[in-house]
């Protein structure tokens, strides 16, 4: 059984690597809300299309006061490959044992061309300034989540 995180629950923890091999820890977002996003594999079309996304949303975001943070099971060093070729200007951290995803409920069975497997389960929170979870949206697609999110939040185009 996967575990399922809901509005109102402290997020789990975590210290992970950034792109630029610096550790970053949950305790380190507090002051800030947090926009975090786990996605299946770097540089794969449907997580670029997520990131770019997020890449040209992030100014009407950062202007609503959030920051915006992708995971997901890459190194540190192809998640700076993924930064530099996609110009993207957000944190990537690298969850290579998929830890935090599990703690996140966001790695289990799902399906995959029509068959099961067991992988990462497209997410995203949204996490207020003392590491509070305010929204948990599970089995996001790669296309149109930003807009929805952006709809959710009331950020402004």
């Amino acid at each position: 059984m996967t575990v399922r995180l809901e509005p109102g629950t402290a997020a789990p923890d975590f210290a992970l690597l950034d792109q630029d091999g610096r550790t970053v820890r949950l305790e380190d977002l507090r002051g800030q809300k947090t926009v975090l996003y786990f996605y299946p594999a770097a540089m794969t079309p449907g997580c670029t299309t997520q990131a770019c996304d997020f890449r040209d949303s992030i100014s009407s975001l950062q202007g609503a006061g959030y920051r915006v943070i992708g995971i997901s099971r890459d190194e540190p060093a192809k998640l700076a490959e993924f930064r530099e070729r996609d110009g993207l200007t957000f944190t990537l951290l690298s969850d290579p044992d998929h830890s935090v995803h599990s703690a996140y409920g966001v790695w289990g069975e799902k399906m995959n061309y029509g068959k099961v497997v067991e992988g990462v389960i497209r997410s995203t929170f949204v996490l207020d300034e003392r590491g509070v979870i305010e929204l948990a949206l599970y089995n996001v697609k790669a296309t149109g989540h930003v807009a929805r999110l952006r709809k959710l939040l009331g950020v402004d185009s």
